[in-house]
């Protein structure tokens, strides 16, 4: 962390994560703050609010809540029912990070509230090599949240911190008991904060979009293999919940979501060995238009090596060995393939 900042403002969940933050950032002789956004005008968001609030009391720091809620739906809630909607499958927690944690949420602290810095409790690590902030990964290799940070570039970075880049989520748990912080414990956040349990993402899907009879086609014969009630309740490499007995697994290779079709195949259908993504986004400036690079296309699996080529707002990716799963709307996200650092990344687009 660098020295000489005073004023510290962290995004406060009421989770344990983000309550560690500000209690580092206090320790360590910051003026701390603590800022909730209001995702969505219901009682769950009300009540990541109250959460906040406890947390901030505890620490005796000020703390403020901004509504959010209107441009929330339009800019997350919306792209993700569209996404499913036209046969992607979407990431609302870059696009979360992108426009609110680091657009209107991230502005208001430093131009409303005055904070030198912007905090928040992602494990990754800011580093300034020459005078260029770059983001590594963090000590916790279970945690490492890279993947989900490739949209920020050199304003946001360079007015981040992230404490607990160097502790374990184990390590950070122990904190929060010493000091008995309120959400000391708490469960692990949701992966959709907008869609509460024991609702599930299907169920929502379902309610918002209504069973939709179509055909589950094969891959390489086109014959129909049996109906389900509608393609946007399934995604690219998908194997559980199909309800087709074969004598071979079956996958989701495929899906047209203007036909309504979801095309069935077996494992090995399911692997290609390039890519494109679109709106790309890189961290720093020169990164240089063709480079190997070590590649994500999902934020759990294990980084593959593959050679970068970049065209302007796109790039494709065309990996040593063939990946499975390439997903339209997950992200495509590369690293450098020595030391490790975020790159940047952008929409898997085929």
């Amino acid at each position: 962390m660098e020295k000489g900042l005073k004023k510290a403002v962290v995004a406060l969940s009421g989770g344990v994560d983000s309550s560690v933050t500000a209690l580092i950032l206090k320790n360590c002789g910051y003026e701390v703050e603590g800022i909730t956004g209001r995702m969505t005008d219901t009682e769950a968001s009300d009540k990541v609010c109250e959460n906040a609030e406890k947390v901030a009391h505890k620490l005796g720091i000020k703390h403020h809540v901004l509504d959010i809620s209107q441009n929330f739906k339009n800019r997350v809630i919306d792209y993700f029912e569209n996404s499913y909607a036209i046969g992607e499958t979407p990431n609302p927690c870059i696009v979360c990070n992108e426009f609110f944690k680091w657009g209107e949420i991230f502005d208001y602290a430093i131009n409303t509230l005055g904070a030198d810095v912007y905090a928040t409790g992602h494990y990754a690590e800011i580093r300034n090599v020459g005078g260029v902030y770059k983001l590594y990964p963090a000590k916790d290799e279970h945690k490492d949240q890279l993947y989900f940070l490739y949209r920020l570039g050199q304003k946001e970075l360079s007015k981040t911190l992230f404490p607990l880049y160097s502790y374990t989520k184990d390590e950070v748990k122990k904190i929060a008991y010493e000091f008995d912080l309120p959400p000391k414990s708490a469960k692990e956040s949701q992966d959709i904060c907008f869609i509460q349990k024991p609702y599930t993402t299907k169920k929502y899907l379902i309610d918002r979009f209504g069973h939709k009879k179509g055909d589950f086609i094969d891959i390489n014969t086109g014959q129909k293999l049996g109906e389900h009630d509608g393609s946007y309740q399934y995604t690219i490499g998908q194997r559980k919940g199909i309800g087709i007995a074969a004598p071979y697994p079956l996958y989701v290779i495929d899906i047209d979501a203007a036909k309504n079709i979801v095309y069935l195949g077996r494992n090995e259908d399911n692997f290609k060995s390039e890519l494109m993504v679109s709106d790309l986004k890189l961290s720093y400036p020169s990164a240089g238009t063709e480079f190997d690079a070590m590649v994500k296309i999902r934020y759990n699996m294990p980084k593959q090596k593959a050679h970068v080529s970049i065209y302007n707002n796109s790039a494709k990716i065309i990996f040593d060995a063939p990946v499975s799963s390439v997903t339209a709307g997950q992200a495509g996200v590369f690293y450098d393939i020595e030391d490790g650092y975020l790159i940047g990344g952008g929409k898997v687009i085929k």
